[in-house]
């Protein structure tokens, strides 16, 4: 019981830390991936620049944000990508509005198309990555494991090593190895967790895509598109 007790007070704080709308928009913004200094991020949150230093605070306290000081600087961004995954669901929690209907996404093109989420590739693109990656079988849901975990099959570790992802590596970090996260614009998964990361930062290095400082959106470039035909047979 007091184990029970104790998780339900953690995530009421964490619940109330995320609540306030300014603290939201300041979570939101750094789900681009980017850090930001509280500068920045009052004007995100349009409030002044000593009320985001103290939502800041409030959000580290929760172990939200973290902050990295390069000298007269501090920088923030999201504690890691549990937090991201927590901020996706509660934006496809926060669109469903209880309705049975069709969804009929509202999300702006440029971020529907594709965009971050947080270190991994989200939206219509991230979401056909994943279609496209499990028809060709080399997704594959991890026996006994939870739901939304994949594990690789041989012919998609022969795939993303000839990426140029070193698997093993991928394996051996703090962090799920990959998995399903739910798209907030899409209703569907894209592939999250350190494979996810891993390919994205493939995509960034080949210019299959650009990562624009001021938006959470990719730009998908024609080599881009050139090479997810070529390699899965993906029209994008």
């Amino acid at each position: 019981m007091n184990v029970e007790r104790h998780a339900e007070a953690a995530i009421s704080r964490i619940a109330a830390a995320i609540g306030e709308p300014a603290r939201a928009r300041i979570l939101y913004c750094l789900m681009g991936g980017h850090a930001r200094t509280s500068t920045e991020l009052s004007v995100v949150a349009e409030v002044s620049p000593s009320t985001a230093s103290v939502h800041l605070n409030r959000l580290k306290i929760a172990h939200l944000v973290k902050v990295l000081v390069q000298g007269k600087h501090r920088f923030y961004s999201l504690e890691g990508p549990d937090v991201a995954n927590a901020l996706e669901g509660l934006s496809v929690l926060a669109g469903d509005g209880g309705s049975r209907e069709k969804f009929v996404p509202n999300t702006p093109s440029g971020l529907r198309a594709a965009r971050t989420c947080y270190d991994h590739m989200a939206g219509a693109t991230g979401v056909s990555l994943h279609d496209r990656f499990k028809a060709l079988g080399w997704l594959s849901a991890v026996p006994n494991g939870s739901d939304n975990a994949y594990n690789l099959s041989m012919e998609g570790t022969r795939a993303f090593e000839a990426l140029g992802i070193d698997i093993e590596a991928t394996r051996r970090l703090r962090r799920r190895f990959a998995c399903a996260c739910l798209d907030w614009s899409e209703r569907r998964p894209h592939v999250g967790g350190a494979l996810g990361a891993a390919l994205l930062r493939i995509a960034l290095k080949r210019k299959w895509v650009v990562q624009y400082l001021d938006s959470r959106a990719l730009g998908i470039t024609s080599l881009g598109r050139r090479e997810m035909l070529t390699r899965f047979g993906l029209h994008v």
